[in-house]
């Protein structure tokens, strides 16, 4: 089950990166070779005007191979021959779609998880929301004044349970006051005694799948900022071994987590190729930028090289982070 999570998971992260290069490529009016799911070997090739579409042996990602991405080519439908913009569209469509993939991703588990609404589900008998009179289906609109207006608000006017509170619920249109004290629980929590009813409302679940993309990827520049200031060690970058191994882990936990994990790596992998380094997305557009300064001072064919020495330093890069991953997995 390990190795099927883990395939899916590549084929949910690489795949839609190439989709979205090929998809805006064609909008464009790029010439596209080659559109491959998978890698290695092909099993079934079909062409299709003047793309090949391909299947490949082994089910990890993908690839598009578009005209003059890499060399010099006299086709005016070459990559190397269109305008910047159409260039830069290209090139940022890939991680475009990896944070499409995470919004979505993040929206499925928000939508299982639903939202907590400031309705009352349940009345725990005996407790003192049940003795005040409050009942399910009552929307708790106010506390001691201070409106409502989410769940966590509640949690935050009980505070230490040391004050009476007065609550005013809405039910069947009309405004109800009741007064209660605050007990407390056994977890030390102090409580009145009850839940909320829970939304599984799409929109509500696209926006907090949206929210939570936004903090994901706020807390993924500091990460990276302390990972350039030294503050965190690059023994603790995880490669594909070690993603393997936290699908492993997540795997035992649900999908609720295999959804946090997608979008995780999902916005990694968007936020990787944005980096403005050699054979990166990032890089190839800071090319657009340096070239649409100098001019032709930079051939295609030099650009090409650059882009390959950085593919190599890439792979180097690589087998570093995947040395690690199997020391962690043996040493630790």
């Amino acid at each position: 089950m390990t190795i099927i999570y883990a395939v899916i998971l590549f084929v949910m992260l690489i795949f839609p990166h190439e989709l979205g290069h090929f998809v805006v490529a064609k909008a464009v009016g790029v010439k596209v070779n080659e559109f491959a799911f998978g890698m290695g070997p092909a099993l079934i090739q079909r062409q299709k005007g003047e793309t090949l579409y391909s299947i490949r042996a082994i089910p990890i990602g993908g690839f598009c191979a578009m005209e003059g991405e890499n060399e010099e080519s006299e086709s005016s439908r070459a990559f190397n021959n269109k305008p910047g913009w159409a260039k830069i569209s290209v090139l940022l469509a890939g991680s475009a779609m990896n944070v499409l993939i995470a919004i979505l991703a993040l929206s499925l588990v928000m939508g299982y998880i639903g939202t907590a609404t400031t309705t009352v589900d349940q009345v725990q008998s005996g407790t003192p929301a049940y003795e005040a009179g409050i009942r399910s289906a009552d929307k708790i609109v106010a506390v001691d004044g201070t409106p409502i207006e989410k769940w966590n608000d509640l949690a935050a006017a009980i505070g230490d349970g040391s004050q009476a509170l007065s609550v005013t619920v809405e039910r069947d249109g009309e405004e109800k006051t009741f007064q209660m004290k605050p007990e407390k629980a056994e977890d030390g929590r102090f409580i009145i005694g009850v839940t909320s009813k829970v939304s599984h409302n799409v929109f509500t679940a696209v926006s907090n799948g949206a929210k939570g993309t936004w903090n994901m990827t706020k807390s993924m520049f500091s990460a990276l900022a302390q990972l350039v200031t030294g503050k965190v060690s690059a023994d603790e970058i995880a490669g594909p071994v070690g993603i393997v191994s936290l699908v492993g882990e997540t795997k035992n936990y649900g999908m609720m987590y295999f959804g946090y994990l997608v979008a995780l790596i999902s916005l990694n992998l968007a936020m990787m190729n944005m980096l403005p380094l050699p054979a990166l997305d990032g890089g190839r557009i800071l090319f657009v930028a340096i070239r649409k300064v100098t001019g032709r001072m930079i051939s295609d064919d030099l650009e090409g090289k650059i882009h390959g020495a950085g593919m190599i330093l890439l792979f180097g890069f690589m087998l570093f982070v995947t040395w690690n991953d199997i020391a962690r997995l043996f040493l630790s």
